[in-house]
């Protein structure tokens, strides 16, 4: 369980993240939405794993943009370092977030279900 200090830090590395993919990255290859989902914050606050969910383009375009910030990694970690009032500034890992995607299709398929079901019902 995570403490209110872990949760702070994790919320301010969130916003941090966000703005610095959306405001000071400038890379041709990152392109669609980009979300931040969630960041996971060690117990000492010296790593953090950022989720991202990236939509929009196909999936070399998501990997392209992926590819692209963990590339500007230490750009962003700079950045965040400006944010966090710490002796230390949080380690950044990127991973991809495929929940939500997951979440979507799963919702699709029931939307589908339910059509079929009245379409069926129709006959």
């Amino acid at each position: 369980m995570a403490t209110r200090r872990q949760e702070k830090v994790a919320r301010i590395v969130k916003e941090a993240v966000s703005d610095a993919i959306t405001h000071h990255l400038n890379d041709p290859r990152i392109d669609g939405f980009i979300s931040v989902t969630r960041v996971d914050m060690a117990a000492d606050l010296r790593n953090a794993d950022v989720y991202l969910s990236i939509f929009g383009g196909d999936k070399a375009g998501q990997n392209k943009a992926f590819a692209a910030i963990t590339h500007a990694k230490s750009r962003i970690q700079s950045l965040l370092a400006g944010k966090v009032q710490s002796k230390f500034c949080p380690v950044l890992h990127f991973y991809k977030d495929e929940k939500f995607k997951k979440t979507l299709e799963t919702l699709n398929l029931i939307d589908r279900a339910v059509k079929e079901l009245k379409d069926y019902e129709e006959q």
